[in-house]
């Protein structure tokens, strides 16, 4: 219980990545706001860490639109008390070859996964830097650091979410905020499915090389712990951080 009393924001909560976070997150004694575009799915994972004897509320929100990044924000601090942790997971993903690509497609993916991890920021910032505490923890990918073919816009935001994280570590390491990413690779969620066959699926399943949604979760408890402050800017590669057969 080393978050014990520590309140916590997961944006993309309601299921995947996120909603493994907020489990965790909660399990170490945080309350924690499950923020989704989907209410239904945010309340039902409130639901489940309230069951577990946790603190959690859940909020609807479009975190590519600033009024309702800030909403959240001031409702997570007006029920709890306080923000300690921005856990920007949010994420939306798109294929196509460039040079097919419409403005709309490239626009959507970049308001999602760019636009929101910049309004969740700026707008946890107001509370962590007068407290001079607090952290920030992006999701990247691993593409972000690869790319691949028919991924350009996808890639290209998770790249810049890992610069994003760089800079911002700098700005305010001053204040005792600490900001760094997780890049999971090829990970078994809803949005990893929802571009795959179900042959596609089982194959990559079989393969070995499928990780899980949980298996972040040790690593990000610890970058939210007072000993993960001294670690900032920095983006984890699934690759390096989860072996094969090791999870």
């Amino acid at each position: 219980m080393q978050l014990e009393g520590k309140v916590a924001i997961v944006t993309g909560g309601g299921s995947g990545i996120g909603r493994a976070i907020a489990h965790g997150l909660a399990g170490e004694g945080v309350s924690v706001v499950v923020a989704d575009l989907d209410g239904e799915r945010a309340e039902a994972v409130a639901a489940e860490l309230e069951e577990a004897e946790g603190k959690a509320a859940a909020f609807a929100a479009d975190v590519s639109q600033t009024e309702q990044v800030d909403a959240m924000v001031e409702e997570a601090v007006r029920r709890f008390g306080r923000l300690d942790i921005m856990v920007n997971n949010a994420g939306r993903a798109a294929r196509g070859f460039v040079g097919e690509m419409t403005d709309e497609t490239w626009d959507g993916v970049i308001a999602v996964n760019l636009r929101g991890t910049f309004l969740c920021s700026r707008a946890a910032l107001r509370h962590m830097i007068p407290q001079r505490s607090g952290r920030i923890i992006n999701t990247a990918s691993g593409l972000g650091l690869r790319g691949f073919p028919g991924g350009a816009v996808y890639a290209a935001s998770k790249a810049a979410i890992i610069n994003f994280t760089r800079s911002l570590a700098q700005e305010v390491a001053r204040y005792g905020i600490a900001v760094n990413a997780i890049a999971p690779g090829v990970t078994d969620t809803p949005l990893w499915r929802a571009f795959r066959s179900q042959a596609e699926i089982e194959e990559a399943l079989k393969s070995g090389r499928v990780g899980q949604p949980e298996d972040f979760v040790p690593l990000v408890v610890f970058m939210c712990s007072e000993a993960g402050g001294v670690h900032s800017g920095v983006t984890v590669d699934r690759e390096v951080y989860v072996q094969r057969g090791e999870r």
